[in-house]
């Protein structure tokens, strides 16, 4: 999927990395250019400099072709004019705004723009509204900083050792169910293909471990 982010601070540089991680194409949208320094050297998507919510800024970061928008820059207004603008003046269909003001929130949830605001794992939300893995429901410990969820496994993973997946998604694997009965792996412990293969992951990793997993392994994970 091609996603457009508007914000370039710590939640629009870090979403950015995780959608490019895990095989999306990425343009993001500031109207600082040295605000593109967080992306790091090696983050192949696209810059724009430009105001998020203009239009002929959105369709040289290529919005008329994008699946979705992430509006995260520091302004509630900027925020929302840009999701607005993405959905009605572009079509496009998962657009999410980053907003400080809760009552503000209430109002936009109300008019079909989710919203979500500056909750330990903003990253990890935005991750999964966006590439449609809402229907993850990890639990999480009080804080917040840890994470367990079920991990749906690309058949390419059976027989590769439970430390490659755990290399790959930054997550570790805290148990599988296997033949009905649970299991404690070790790094070299094999995945097989019944297994139901369960995670810890710390906050804003969730989403990208589900979506690394459920895709073939790279080229990188060896045997």
């Amino acid at each position: 999927m091609y996603v457009v982010i508007m914000g370039c601070g710590r939640v629009g540089s870090s979403l950015a990395r995780a959608l490019v991680r895990v095989g999306h194409e990425v343009a993001v949208i500031d109207r600082d250019p040295s605000a593109f320094l967080r992306l790091g050297r090696d983050f192949t998507g696209e810059r724009v400099i430009g105001v998020g919510f203009d239009r002929d800024v959105l369709r040289r970061a290529g919005i008329e072709r994008a699946g979705a928008l992430a509006a995260v820059s520091s302004g509630d207004n900027s925020n929302i004019i840009a999701a607005r603008v993405a959905r009605e003046t572009f079509g496009v269909n998962r657009v999410v705004a980053r907003i400080y003001d809760a009552k503000r929130a209430a109002v936009y949830e109300r008019l079909g723009i989710p919203t979500i605001a500056t909750v330990p794992w903003t990253t990890d939300r935005f991750l999964r509204t966006l590439i449609g893995e809402d229907d993850i429901a990890p639990w999480r410990d009080p804080s917040g900083s840890v994470a367990i969820t079920e991990l749906r496994l690309h058949e390419a993973w059976f027989g590769h050792p439970v430390r490659d997946l755990e290399s790959a998604t930054g997550a570790r694997v805290a148990f599988i169910i296997r033949f009905g009965q649970g299991l404690l792996p070790t790094e070299r412990t094999l995945l097989q293909a019944e297994d139901t293969v369960y995670v810890a992951a710390t906050e804003g990793r969730v989403a990208e471990a589900v979506a690394l997993a459920a895709a073939a392994p790279s080229s990188g994970e060896h045997w």
